[in-house]
């Protein structure tokens, strides 16, 4: 009995120590797009790391500042904005702290993504984020129903009426200045012909509304789209076109002819996070090769080490070498930084083109 008595105590106390010990578990608070988190790599980062429990938001760039800028910075311990979108907004809401180099395992990272992430990030001699994941923005077609696709302006093809789409954000709005033969980031300083660039803009797309089967809003809208065939082109984000090659060869990612637009989500920590060390311990962990091969399964996005195309999965492999030539690549046009004030006026463009009737 005293036997007894004393097993039913050391597994209550046992069971007291679990609870106790899940309790105070450090939580990693990541703020981050779909798929940079997917389950099997959270699952196997606390196993790794018992003491620390993930807890995922998912996000996107306008959502990542605007969370961040209500709280000052607070509520998250990880973010993961582009690499365009940390200069404007850290200077005007201050939302970020300054990373630790010394913390993270640089050396695995291709070198002109990191070398280009820091000098778009670095304030005062600080550097406010390390780059993730890259790819591109351009085109998806059908190649068996749209072979001519190569540019912006083809969709506005009336060729194609009623069968393109693309996601009203600001990518199709450089995109088409592109297309009519303008430099959006070359006006960057200069407002008042960043103004009458985007009215030009937003007139071209007004214009081509009957063109667009509809406007999409994530990978999975497009691809069930485009895998009906009720779409045969549209604006899309390379990774998206990847997973898509591996189910229909005729579904092509193509690089526009005045070039890719090419972006890298980064990390960067909130000015008021509170586990800076969980959080570096995730960016190392996801930089290892065998995570990368699962977060690049995930993404379909390509990851920033050095070999990255190599660690992606075999069809997503493919469609990048089917996608991209050595033309293509140098032609990439990397976001710049965005200036303060020329998303809310981009913001009325997209407004004005969503509540314009089709032609």
């Amino acid at each position: 009995m005293i036997l007894r008595k004393l097993a039913a105590g050391l597994i209550g106390a046992a069971a007291l120590m679990t609870i106790s010990g899940a309790a105070h578990a450090e939580k990693l608070r990541l703020l981050t797009w779909g798929g940079y988190a997917p389950d099997n790599v959270v699952q196997l980062f606390e196993k790794e790391n018992p003491d620390i429990n993930v807890e995922v938001t998912l996000s996107n760039n306008e959502e990542i500042i605007a969370k961040l800028r209500a709280t000052g910075g607070a509520g998250f311990d990880l973010a993961q904005p582009s690499h365009d979108r940390i200069l404007a907004a850290q200077k005007e809401y201050d939302i970020y702290k300054p990373m630790d180099l010394t913390k993270i395992n640089t050396a695995t990272m291709q070198d002109n993504l990191l070398e280009a992430v820091k000098a778009n990030t670095t304030i005062d001699g600080k550097v406010y984020a390390v780059p993730h994941q890259w790819g591109t923005s351009g085109l998806i077609a059908d190649i068996s129903k749209a072979p001519n696709v190569k540019g912006w302006g083809d969709l506005c093809d009336p060729q194609y009426k009623g069968r393109t789409s693309m996601r009203l954000k600001r990518t199709i709005l450089l995109g088409t200045a592109f297309s009519l033969g303008k430099d959006p980031f070359a006006l960057y300083a200069d407002k008042a012909g960043y103004q009458k660039m985007l009215d030009e803009v937003t007139d071209k797309l007004i214009a081509c509304k009957s063109n667009v089967k509809t406007y999409w809003n994530g990978g999975d809208d497009l691809s069930t789209l485009l895998l009906s065939g009720e779409v045969i082109a549209s604006e899309t984000w390379d990774s998206t076109a990847f997973k898509l090659y591996g189910q229909n060869k005729n579904l092509v990612y193509v690089p526009p002819a005045t070039g890719a637009l090419a972006w890298i989500d980064t990390f960067a920590i909130p000015r008021k996070g509170k586990a800076d060390d969980a959080a570096y311990k995730w960016i190392n962990f996801v930089l290892r090769p065998d995570i990368v091969k699962l977060m690049s399964d995930s993404t379909g996005a390509i990851s920033a080490v050095k070999g990255g195309v190599d660690l992606l999965p075999d069809d997503k492999k493919a469609a990048v070498k089917v996608a991209f030539d050595d033309k293509a690549m140098a032609n990439l046009k990397f976001f710049a930084n965005i200036p303060p004030g020329l998303e809310d006026m981009e913001g009325k463009a997209l407004e004005r083109i969503k509540a314009a009737t089709s032609n």
